[in-house]
């Protein structure tokens, strides 16, 4: 028996060598190691797309709400805070299926008369909780230059609503899982020269 012990020996390698390449010949499993490796890849990519259509519904219902009532406002003669304070219903009707908290959507509505040398000022000005955000004859900056014109009068509408995004990973502060979503927009009186806030 001893001297079959260094074939034994030499046969050792080459056995070896034979189980590991069964070993790399072999495709059972891999379907599982692929499938561990784009799973996560898939669902981060239909995790975003999805935000993605989400962010975009809500910022096409920020955009309508805001033109919309600065459009509603324009129709007016005179306004009061009692009709602005049903503009946030319009807000929420046009929102729908989203809700929208009360107190977590800001709207500003104000009234923007042009001097002679087309200077915007604020005329009277409202926000959501009634009270006045501007105060009367604050310059205003942000009017688009080619609606400054001189004896002139606009309303703008400043609408801003949070959207919470759904992509709940480790590593993310709370912070950033919530975005402002903005639109200012402005229109001109639809009749007569100016529009007036009798309790502003």
């Amino acid at each position: 028996m001893r001297p079959q012990r260094p074939r034994d020996r030499q046969h050792r390698p080459r056995g070896l060598m034979l189980t590991l390449r069964r070993f790399f010949r072999d495709r059972q499993g891999v379907g599982g190691v692929e499938f561990a490796i784009l799973a996560p890849i898939l669902i981060s990519l239909y995790i975003t797309c999805f935000e993605l259509t989400m962010g975009l519904s809500v910022a096409k219902r920020a955009t309508r709400s805001a033109s919309t009532i600065a459009d509603l406002v324009t129709q007016q003669t005179s306004v009061n805070k009692a009709f602005l304070a049903t503009m946030p219903d319009v807000t929420e009707a046009i929102f729908v299926p989203y809700r929208t908290e009360a107190d977590a959507v800001s709207l500003k509505i104000t009234g923007i008369a042009m001097d002679a040398n087309a200077t915007p000022r604020v005329l009277w000005s409202w926000q959501q909780d009634g009270t006045r955000p501007y105060g009367v004859g604050t310059s205003v900056s942000d009017v688009p230059d080619e609606l400054k014109t001189a004896n002139s009068f606009l309303v703008r509408a400043e609408l801003s609503v949070p959207h919470q995004l759904l992509m709940f990973l480790p590593g993310i502060s709370t912070e950033t899982r919530t975005i402002t979503i903005s639109r200012t927009f402005f229109y001109r009186q639809r009749v007569g020269d100016s529009i007036a806030c009798s309790d502003c």
